[in-house]
């Protein structure tokens, strides 16, 4: 007899999805993983927690790379995947490969097992927080070698006063880093005044990058962006760049976590631009010559 009403359709696991139930995937590097969102297929690249959050960080054909909350609403294959942050094993696999790298995050070699150098008389100073967690990020292994200690002016408004006050000389050199030195900027006044103070300007070196933070000497492309956007007059740049990118910015803390997701993805040397690059080597070199 032929069954006229069919096999009974809530005998199975109706409520499963079209796709199937998600499984879990760790997301180790080189994964390649699809946004069922945006649509964003890229390669893992890292994983960081950022504002109480892990972000993985997904890296497409082109090397643009891209951040998103780790968790559902991923695709392998086109089956869904739930990315959940590796194992300890695996983390465990990823730190000893990191170490027995050959390379600081600088480009530099490495030099392992070596112990931090007595800090020198001679330091780099540098704008604010967040330059110096930069620097930090990409050259403090070869700081801590060379015994360079970076320390923050909150500004350089008064960097003439800060050069009297510090009284460099042949044993304690100053190195300064300062953002947007460009011609006719307020910046370039400021610095033609400090190279003026005597006796102590022959041991002191001013040099700066052309970005108006030091946000914009991270490559675009590490954010998902051909360029950084050009915000008009009259509004702060900070608050310009979150809004194009659609992260909140309302409050300095919104903006220290913006901060924050852009250093995350930066891993080394080659994620920033080469104006910033140079202008810090040579910092280095003037505070360690002989």
């Amino acid at each position: 007899m032929v069954d006229r009403y069919g096999t009974d359709v809530l005998s199975g696991d109706w409520r499963a999805p079209r796709r199937g139930r998600a499984v879990e995937l760790p997301a180790e590097p080189g994964t390649v993983v699809e946004d069922a969102e945006t649509g964003w297929v890229g390669a893992v690249v890292r994983v960081e927690k950022a504002g109480g959050i892990h972000v993985v960080h997904l890296e497409d054909r082109r090397g643009r790379t891209k951040g998103f909350r780790l968790g559902p609403g991923f695709l392998v294959d086109g089956a869904p995947v739930t990315l959940v942050p590796p194992t300890a094993a695996q983390a465990t696999r990823l730190s000893a490969a990191r170490a027995g790298s050959s390379r600081t995050a600088s480009g530099s070699v490495a030099v392992r097992g070596a112990r931090a150098r007595v800090a020198r008389g001679s330091r780099i100073y540098v704008e604010g927080r967040h330059d110096a967690e930069l620097v930090e990020k990409v050259w403090g292994d070869d700081l801590r070698v060379e015994g360079v200690v970076v320390e923050m002016l909150d500004g350089v408004d008064d960097l003439a006063a800060v050069i009297r006050e510090v009284r460099p000389d042949a044993e304690h050199r100053m190195g300064v880093l300062v953002d947007h030195l460009v011609p006719g900027s307020k910046e370039s006044r400021v610095v033609d005044e400090a190279r003026r103070v005597r006796p102590h300007a022959d041991h002191v070196l001013v040099v700066g990058h052309p970005y108006v933070d030091v946000w914009q000497s991270v490559k675009p492309q590490r954010l998902g962006m051909d360029a950084w956007p050009v915000v008009p007059r009259g509004t702060s740049w900070k608050h310009g760049i979150c809004a194009h990118l659609g992260w909140p910015h309302e409050t300095q803390a919104d903006l220290a976590r913006a901060w924050k997701r852009i250093l995350a993805a930066v891993d080394s040397w080659t994620d920033l631009e080469p104006e910033l690059l140079g202008r810090v080597e040579e910092l280095i070199d003037f505070v360690t010559a002989p």
